[in-house]
Formats: structure tokens, sequence, C-alpha cells
């Protein structure tokens, strides 16, 4: 079992109902939907091209998965990360746009944001001491070989290569594309968001997302509100 530290919309956020609409899988609950055809994309092209992201659920990565430390409780983990967003200020992020990373399509902050870099710091030291130390097996699967010497610092000392300076914020909805393939899928996703992206996305809550068996779909634990007034809401 593994657990990570997720920025999502709340559930009822149109962003998350369209993009878990087009990942096929909604984290919160992981309800499973048929795939849609959308621009020249086949379902079942959608569905390939979206398999990727789909395990993880609509998300980016603030603390990534991890294994809990021997100390450490799932309840204790959750009372955590409810007292850190009780006391976290909520923002937004102006604009959101589509781009690839490394291969992979993905909705990222369309200008830099200070605030959003800061939280991603914040959240990464203060769930670190839940965090057990990677084993042999998940160093190698990180592909250190393929890191720059910073990239291995992180993932020595944090257990993930992209974190602080290294840090990007995105939200994957698709896997790598082959450049033949880049016009098609970037068409598709744009018909599947619509005007989705012309207002600012509140970040305004974070998720304890937790895979329940390796190699299993990541699903919602827990939803915790930004703010002094900060309610949990368990999935």
């Amino acid at each position: 079992m593994r657990y990570a530290v997720y920025f999502t919309p709340e559930h009822d956020d149109p962003l998350c109902r369209i993009a878990a609409g087009w990942l096929g899988r909604d984290a919160f609950g992981g309800h499973v939907t048929p795939a849609k055809a959308f621009g020249e994309l086949s379902a079942a092209e959608v569905a390939f091209h979206a398999a990727a992201a789909r395990r993880y659920g609509f998300h980016a990565t603030l603390k990534a998965p991890f294994r809990l430390a021997d100390a450490a409780s799932e309840a204790s983990l959750i009372d955590a990360v409810a007292t850190f967003a009780s006391e976290a200020t909520p923002f937004a992020i102006p604009r959101l746009k589509l781009a690839q990373i490394d291969g992979f399509f993905a909705l990222v902050p369309a200008e830099p944001l200070p605030e959003l870099d800061s939280l991603a710091g914040d959240v990464v030291r203060a769930f670190e001491p839940f965090r057990a130390p990677l084993s042999d097996a998940e160093i190698a699967r990180r592909n250190p070989e393929a890191l720059s010497p910073q990239e291995c610092r992180h993932l020595s000392r944090w257990g993930y290569p992209y974190v602080f300076d290294t840090f990007r914020f995105h939200m994957t909805l698709a896997g790598r594309v082959a450049t033949e393939e880049v016009a098609r899928v970037r068409t598709a996703i744009e018909q599947c968001l619509g005007n989705v992206l012309d207002k600012p996305v509140p970040v305004d809550g974070l998720a304890l997302f937790v895979e329940p068996t390796s190699g299993a779909p990541f699903e919602v634990r827990s939803y915790h509100a930004l703010g002094k007034q900060a309610e949990r809401k368990t999935a």
C-alpha cells in the first residue's frame, strides 16, 4: 500500500468532472466510465492514450507515492494532512494550459506561480516523516542513470527527483505520444476540455490518495479543504 498527497479539484468541480470523463475513471470512488471518441480519435484510441494517467487519477503530484514509515499509520497521516490543510492559505491558478512535458500531455500553469511552488515544497517537507525509505527496486524504477545530479540528490533525500528547484506542476492527461500523433491527440483533448480552462483553477484543497495494492488504481482516501474552516471530506 502506498499513499500520495496530491492536488486535485474537488469532486464536483467542472474541470475534475471533465478530466475524469477523458481518463475514464473517477479517483473519487474509483468509478469507471467507457471511453468516448473526441476529435479524430476513436474511443479505443482515447482509452489507449489515457491509460497511463488513468491509474493515478486526475491530479498534480505534491508528495509522490510512498510507503508508510514503520512508526506511521494511515490515521496519523490523515490527521496530519487535515492539520496541514487547515493552516494553508487557498489561492488560484489564473490559467492552466495544455502542454507537453517529456512527451506527455498535461495541464500546466500558463505563467510561473510562486504560491504553487511554495505549497509543493511545504508538502514535501511536511510529510517526509511519514515516508519509508525507498527500496532498491523503487530506486531502480526511477531510472537514476537518466536523472541529472540534482534530481538524483532529490531522489536520495526526498524519495522523488522532481521537488523544489526541479518541481514542475502538471496534471497528466495522456502518456507519451508519438510525433506523428501529437496533433490528433492535442485536438482531441482540447475538444474534450472545451472552454473549462478559461476560468481560474482554485487551489483550495489537498487530497490523500491511496494505492491499495501494488499496481492498483489510486483513489482518493480523504479530501481536505485549505484554510481555517477546513473540514475533512472522506471519499
